[in-house]
């Protein structure tokens, strides 16, 4: 068997699922993870600085083993730290540098040199393995979790249940600026047989459009807006409010870093928020329907040629479509993405006649050809919808 063959094999048999809970450490657990955290932060500008002399030295490059690093004078310290935390920063600053390589040759995607962390500007996280099945290092029982280097479990807020059956093989900690600290912990479970294919109905087939629409997330095409707000503007003026009071305090006070945690307080709240909304409704509308149809939407160009930057944002439209991608798949839908040229909103859903004359400004949809009158964004739901049928049917139909 070749080498990445086995795991291949591996990761198709298998199914991953994460769960992220809000832990509750106390003021001993929550030194040592800082710590933990502080020591990857550590070893992770270090080998990019050590990968740095040795380019500039002309050697090859390389990346030594945390072991290695350990053994050198004034660092012994790193011996009392996670060593599987450790071997992770060393993978993930290994693959960092692989994309650049690849990107710098054209062989991958953009990717940039591997930056150094620098403190209080970067999220205090780290990543811990499982070691061994059969004695455990990290494991779940109840609401607490134990980890390595850590004397006593930890308290979780187990705000959802956990699907039995699975096994806890990596447990990444966050410390977040408002100063919360959260635990995404991810499960193996055995990947469960798909029943055979059953023949596609296209009269039985339960399907919906969407529409993204920036004052509530999207239209479907049954006319219904998201039950969405948006909750950075809810909190702007208060945010806006503390913003001020900070920036006529001394930098590096200790009054200041507590301004920046009430700051970060209200945006933690806001992005708690909307991911809380986009999870409920991803999860009704991949409940209700096995097909749903989205608009391939370049949201970076909209952002930044329209200047919606702050409201595309506020709508999080890339979280939402990732939810409904993974949850599709998860219960067994589809989610088609339409071209985005596709001409959604000029065309006419009764005739098929594009409106090449139509603006932005015009909210009402009023057909030349046979006068049909509908709601804009409505219309452009239900265009998507058509079209997306069509491709799901072309694609998974044969007769």
């Amino acid at each position: 068997m070749k080498l990445g063959q086995k795991d291949q094999v591996k990761a198709s048999s298998v199914t991953m699922m994460a769960y992220r809970f809000c832990g509750v450490p106390t003021s001993d657990q929550a030194h040592m993870l800082s710590q933990i955290a502080g020591s990857c932060r550590f070893l992770w500008n270090r080998m990019l600085a050590d990968a740095q002399a040795r380019y500039e030295a002309g050697e090859k490059f390389f990346l030594p083993t945390p072991a290695s690093y350990k053994k050198i004078s004034g660092l012994e310290w790193l011996k009392g730290m996670d060593s599987l935390a450790l071997a992770n920063v060393q993978l993930r600053l290994n693959a960092a540098f692989e994309r650049f390589f690849k990107s710098a040759s054209g062989e991958g995607a953009y990717a940039g040199y591997p930056k150094f962390k620098v403190k209080h500007k970067h999220t205090d996280s780290y990543t811990t393995n499982l070691a061994n099945k059969e004695s455990p290092n990290i494991r779940l029982d109840g609401d607490m979790l134990k980890l390595p280097k850590i004397k006593e479990p930890i308290k979780l807020r187990m705000h959802r249940k956990i699907r039995p059956g699975g096994i806890l093989k990596s447990v990444t900690v966050t410390h977040e600026p408002s100063g919360k600290w959260y635990f995404s912990l991810a499960f193996e479970y055995p990947k469960e047989e798909q029943s055979p294919t059953k023949a596609i109905d296209p009269e039985a087939i339960t399907h919906i459009g969407l529409d993204m629409s920036l004052p509530k997330l999207y239209v479907d095409s049954n006319g219904e807006e998201a039950d969405f707000f948006k909750p950075y503007r809810q909190l702007e003026k208060r945010i806006a409010r503390e913003q001020r009071k900070l920036s006529h305090m001394e930098k590096g006070s200790s009054n200041y870093g507590k301004q920046k945690q009430r700051i970060a307080k209200l945006h933690a709240k806001a992005k708690h928020q909307r991911n809380d909304m986009l999870h409920k409704l991803s999860h009704r509308l991949t409940d209700q329907y096995e097909l749903i149809s989205i608009e391939d939407l370049n949201m970076a160009a909209i952002k930044r040629g329209l200047h919606f930057g702050k409201s595309a944002s506020d709508n999080g439209w890339g979280n939402f479509v990732w939810m409904l991608t993974y949850k599709s798949e998860r219960r067994g839908g589809h989610l088609v993405k339409v071209d985005r040229w596709f001409p959604s909103s000029k065309k006419c859903s009764k005739c098929g006649y594009i409106h090449n004359e139509l603006t932005l400004n015009d909210r009402e949809y009023e057909c030349p050809h046979c006068n049909h009158l509908m709601d804009r964004d409505h219309q452009a739901a239900v265009n998507i919808d058509t079209e997306g049928l069509y491709i799901f049917l072309r694609t998974y139909c044969t007769d």
